[in-house]
């Protein structure tokens, strides 16, 4: 008979990965890319930051008067979504964890606070829209991709599983 032998993972080298940066939309398909930023975190001994994107309503103009903006609702609601999330993925495993929210368009405060926040690496989901729905709602996260200052790793919903 044959002994097992214990499987060793060398540690490593070359990557120093810091902070990731996972953004949120609360969907199954952004909860995914937060499992994967999560075992990454694992593996690095790294911090993970969850950020949150509330994108403005554009006010209605009619015969060139604006009418004023409605006071967004979903400031307090996404808050407590987020932290409800952090503390639920809250694990000993992981060095930090810590959630933000911004306001603005998605992409262009991912990077942004790729920057502020000197990230390593950025995990996010793409939800995979072509033809029509990819020229009219377009994609965040390939916008992510062209502009991030540091890696992007994104998450499709058809992807290869971790164990």
């Amino acid at each position: 008979m044959k002994t097992q032998e214990k499987l060793v993972r060398p540690k490593p080298t070359g990557i120093a990965l810091k902070r990731i940066l996972v953004p949120i939309d609360f969907s199954p398909l952004s909860k995914k890319a937060l499992q994967y930023a999560l075992r990454f975190a694992e593996e690095f001994q790294t911090e993970v930051i969850l950020l949150h994107v509330i994108e403005p309503e554009v006010p209605p103009v009619f015969d060139g008067f604006m009418i004023a903006p409605p006071v967004i609702s979903t400031i307090p609601d996404g808050a407590r979504k987020l932290t409800r999330l952090a503390g639920s993925v809250q694990t000993a495993r992981i060095s930090s964890l810590k959630s933000t929210i911004r306001l603005g368009l998605p992409a262009h405060e991912i990077v942004e606070a790729a920057k502020e926040l000197d990230i390593d690496l950025v995990i996010i989901a793409t939800h995979g829209y072509t033809g029509w729905k990819h020229f009219a709602i377009g994609s965040t996260a390939e916008r992510v991709v062209r502009t991030a200052p540091c890696p992007v790793l994104v998450v499709r919903e058809r992807e290869h599983e971790f164990v």
